[in-house]
């Protein structure tokens, strides 16, 4: 990833002076877990060190390793990840893949010149299946060095196993994915030039089927939240150049067969260079270090899916049009742009009732409801002063067939404002759903909220200053599911709230740059029964507030 801070606008990073000679330690905000089993069932001696590398030019050149599983009964895969780094540096996405199935999404913390780690620990025990068998590791982190941007990141990822009586796990998992691991490649997808299509054939005895998302916007799209309508990528080129479009708003679309399954209203991730450095320092943004991927239930497709014969499943993303007269389309593309894979979770059970083979659901899906609002206000002197645009959106969408019905409620806003002639932009979103899957009971409900207000100002009078100020939320209510999902990332019901909120300075001159500010993070949880909670104050690089500690 590059640091963006404002279209055109990309600027190096902060060299930050640190008192302490010690690694700075650098940190989500989680739920906890634990590496170490409670009892005799630890596979004593069998972890395996799955990444042991130095990441420094690295682009487009993975680690890649090999896996054998240990020889222990295990049902529970932890995994600890570990990073050093030192210097200066762009903060990275990783990837980390057993052959051609990405298990897990993460991305880097920017160091500082007496350098940073951070530790990550994570449940894996959903890929069980892929775990009890010999793999290729890939484990993508393309970084670049040069005579400036020095940070190398020192990487360890162990993995540990143990006998938990876990609940139960997909039986199989395909990937949509590009299956690039025969040669030793990243297996994700590029939106919008790539088709992110594959085929696969479901085993007869499937039962229950589950679709993994993982997408993420880079370059143009990073900040695709504060995109604008592509009628005014021009608005203030005097100033500040191109600003990018396609509006504020993204939906990343499943299909099977040509045929939508169901869709996603992302989360508006933002990296540790993001918006203004100072805010994620040590604490770094929601998300920041285990991307979540939500999840599409399928099982209504299986009376259509179990014909022995191939599918197909296609990711798509897209954005908005808005016509001179305010009409709303879908663009059917992006800007450039994303990383997206996709995973399918079977579930199988020779006792199940047979589905009717060939037979395809029934789908429910009214085109979804936009509206669009813009202004644009010219000064005394006929230059653009300021953007005032906006965008509503509502989707509703079921599939179903005899026995199963899964549904989506969305809801969505954005107000965007830039004034100053472009200098200042600020964006009110607000994203809010409701997934189901029901059969002869609600099987699974999943409800989430994504608040967001960000506002920065821009100054270009002497070198480059920014001014910012942001709160953002993340909330997820959710029954126990099938599996451990890679979206609530527990086995059981969840209760989330999560939100922060702060401010924060850049200035960079010719000859020096510097970033400070100040974050609060506010983290509460109930994940399976288990309750935790954590208030952290941050100050210009310093916690002077934890109740985790």
């Amino acid at each position: 990833m590059r640091l963006f801070l404002h279209p055109v606008l990309w600027i190096g990073l902060f060299s930050y002076y640190h008192q302490a000679c010690a690694l700075l330690e650098v940190f989500e905000v989680y739920q906890p877990i634990s590496v170490a089993s409670d009892g005799h069932h630890q596979c004593a001696g069998e972890e395996r060190v799955l990444v042991d590398y130095d990441f420094g030019n690295s682009y487009s050149l993975p680690y890649v390793g090999f896996y054998e599983p240990p020889r222990c009964k295990f049902d529970t895969v932890h995994i600890n990840l570990t990073v050093t780094s030192k210097g200066r540096q762009y903060d990275r996405l990783a990837i980390f893949y057993l052959g051609d199935t990405e298990l897990w999404r993460t991305s880097t913390a920017e160091p500082t010149s007496d350098g940073i780690v951070w530790t990550y620990l994570k449940d894996m025990s959903q890929f069980n299946t892929l775990w009890k068998e010999k793999q290729k590791i890939i484990f993508d982190l393309g970084n670049i060095i040069t005579d400036v941007y020095t940070g190398h990141y020192n990487t360890t990822l162990t993995a540990y196993f143990s006998y938990e009586d876990n609940v139960k796990t997909p039986d199989a998992i395909l990937p949509i994915s590009a299956r690039r691991s025969v040669q030793n490649a990243s297996s994700d997808f590029e939106l919008p030039s790539d088709n992110a299509t594959v085929l696969h054939r479901f085993p007869p005895n499937t039962s229950r089927a589950v679709v993994s998302i993982a997408a993420t916007g880079q370059s143009t799209e990073e900040f695709w939240w504060s995109n604008v309508f592509t009628s005014d990528s021009w608005s203030f080129d005097n100033t500040i150049g191109e600003l990018y479009g396609y509006s504020p708003f993204r939906e990343v679309q499943l299909y099977i067969d040509g045929m939508m399954a169901g869709v996603v209203w992302p989360f508006p991730i933002i990296f540790t260079g993001g918006v203004a450095p100072g805010f994620w320092r040590p604490i770094v943004g929601i998300d920041a270090f285990d991307l979540r991927q939500p999840e599409i239930d399928i099982t209504p497709w299986l009376p259509m899916l179990l014909d022995n014969k191939t599918h197909s499943f296609e990711i798509r993303v897209t954005g908005l049009n808005i016509s001179e007269g305010g009409a709303v389309t879908f663009s059917d593309t992006v800007g450039s742009y994303w990383i997206v894979t996709g995973t399918i979770f079977l579930y199988l059970d020779e006792s199940a009732p047979q589905f009717s083979p060939g037979r395809k659901p029934i789908s429910i899906a009214p085109p979804p409801k936009f509206t669009a609002t813009r202004n644009l206000v010219q000064n005394a002197a006929g230059g653009n002063e300021t953007l005032i645009y906006s965008i509503t959106a509502q989707r509703t969408f079921t599939v179903q067939s005899t026995d199963h019905a899964w549904s989506q409620n969305l809801s969505y806003s954005n107000y965007g404002t830039l004034n100053q002639q472009g200098l200042s932009q600020s964006n009110l979103q607000h994203t809010s759903g409701r997934n189901q899957l029901i059969g002869s009971k609600v099987l699974n409900d999943v409800t989430f909220d994504y608040p967001l207000l960000c506002n920065q100002t821009y100054n270009l009078d002497d070198g480059l200053t920014i001014s910012a100020w942001m709160r953002r939320g993340l909330d997820i209510e959710a029954t126990e599911g099938l599996g451990i999902s890679t979206y609530t990332l527990t086995s059981g019901p969840l209760n989330l709230h999560t939100e922060q909120m702060g401010t924060a300075f850049y200035q960079s001159t010719s000859n020096n740059s510097a970033s400070y500010g100040e974050t609060k993070d506010v983290f509460e949880s109930d994940a399976d029964g288990v309750s935790y909670s954590r208030e952290v104050h941050a100050v210009n690089g310093s916690v002077v507030y934890d109740t985790g500690n």
